[in-house]
């Protein structure tokens, strides 16, 4: 049996996992055995750049504080290694990062589940939200396909016009 001091060390560090998920929009749970510290060190770097925290936590704590703040559904997956991703900017940045990392692990580095908000995504879900692109770029390609008809527009009615100046003369 614990001692007093380590129960309630333990129950404060549940406490504030449970804020971190609460004030988080999106999450992804991975399975990390087997990387090596020189790829961790990398991966903490990339998902600190893009204000993403990322951290190693008991599965049972996690499930506390998974429970804490009202998130279901990933019991299932706290087994094993498991290391937690939080974002509450970009909901797609830590499904994005650790899936391009897992494809370059070569079967060391696996997702496991994952959530946006509320909503709970198992495996494949969470490998199918790492393949979106950023925000960013998402937004770069909608101003380009609108973009696009415009010029031909343009370029139309600048022809029209000298088409009609020529004749003219």
């Amino acid at each position: 049996m614990p001692s007093a001091q380590a129960l309630e060390s333990k129950k404060a560090r549940v406490s504030e996992v449970a804020e971190l998920l609460k004030n988080a929009n999106a999450g992804v749970l991975v399975d990390y055995k087997g990387i090596t510290v020189e790829e961790d060190t990398k991966l903490r770097k990339e998902l600190r750049e893009a204000d993403i925290k990322y951290f190693v936590e008991k599965n049972t704590l996690i499930k506390r504080a998974l429970a804490e703040a009202g998130i279901e559904g990933l019991d299932g997956v706290l087994e094993g290694t498991t290391a937690i991703a939080l974002s509450s900017g970009d909901e797609t940045a830590p499904a994005r990062i650790l899936g391009k990392f897992a494809e370059k692990s070569e079967d060391k580095f696996f997702l496991k589940a994952g959530f946006i908000g509320s909503e709970v995504y198992d495996q494949a879900g969470v490998n199918a939200l790492s393949k979106i692109p950023s925000r960013e770029t998402l937004l770069a390609q909608l101003v380009g396909s609108l973009q696009g008809p415009m010029q031909k527009l343009a370029a139309t009615l600048s022809a029209l016009k000298d088409k009609k100046e020529s004749e003219a003369a």
